[in-house]
């Protein structure tokens, strides 16, 4: 079995530092970084892309709502022509500084709100689709499992890989747990491998409640903020390693 693991990286700003992005890289096969709507300065964004050469990483990008003061974690209402080019900006922004690197910008997954958002939204979803067709239609979207971005990316024919989260709980209809409940997050490496070994022995997302909602999962995402990420990416790779599993970069799921 193939699986992306992935981390939503680059995202420290200025003076203000988040993630340990050194650690996390040498874990995950995919990064997505911030392009400095929510993190991620052009200093960060340079170093970061220079981390992810050094370590064989693929990158992507990952564009927000335009809210560094609420790290782009606020739902905004924007003109959809308008999202589209701040979306558009972002890639193009990340994706300039991967070439002075001799790298490419592989995929494209939208961060915080913005992706809380266009998984219920499908006119939204369309919107973020568009955006990344814009500049590349080859370009990977990587979306949640059965999320309205999912299927407007599939619908577009977008290449899609569908992700799954290690350390968020999930809802009866599939939406990730609000972050303003106590049961969003799974704490711990061990509580987050269990969730995720469930998951994919059940081919399906399992809600806080039990409910199986059928799925195809290609990546498993850690956040690359949380103070447990690191260690629960490395045993995550371990045991799914030595499970036999093969780690793959998000590539070469659509080769």
């Amino acid at each position: 079995m193939k699986i992306n693991l992935n981390a939503d990286l680059g995202e420290s700003y200025g003076a203000w530092v988040m993630g340990n992005d050194a650690d996390m890289l040498p874990l995950v096969g995919s990064a997505n970084l911030a392009c400095g709507f929510h993190g991620g300065d052009p200093l960060v964004m340079r170093q970061t892309l220079q981390l992810a050469r050094r370590n064989g990483v693929s990158v992507g990008a990952h564009p927000s709502y335009p809210d560094l003061q609420g790290f782009g974690r606020r739902r905004m209402v924007m003109a959809l022509d308008e999202l589209e080019a701040a979306i558009l900006y972002q890639i193009a922004a990340l994706d300039g500084m991967a070439r002075a690197e001799g790298m490419r910008v592989s995929h494209v997954k939208p961060h915080g709100a913005l992706n809380n958002a266009a998984c219920a939204d499908r006119a939204l979803a369309d919107s973020v689709v568009r955006a990344i067709r814009a500049y590349d239609p080859a370009m990977i979207l990587l979306a949640p499992a059965l999320s309205e971005l999912c299927a407007a990316g599939h619908a577009a024919g977008q290449p899609v890989v569908e992700e799954i989260f290690a350390d968020r709980a999930y809802m009866d209809d599939g939406q990730l747990v609000p972050r303003s409940r106590l049961d969003a997050m799974v704490h711990g490496a061990e509580a987050s491998y269990a969730h995720v070994r469930r998951m994919l022995d059940e081919g399906a997302i399992v809600s806080v409640n039990g409910k199986r909602l059928p799925c195809r999962i290609g990546s498993i995402c850690v956040h690359g903020d949380g103070a447990e990420a690191v260690a629960t990416a490395r045993y995550l790779r371990e045991r799914l390693a030595a499970e036999g599993c093969r780690l793959v970069a998000l590539p070469e799921l659509c080769d």
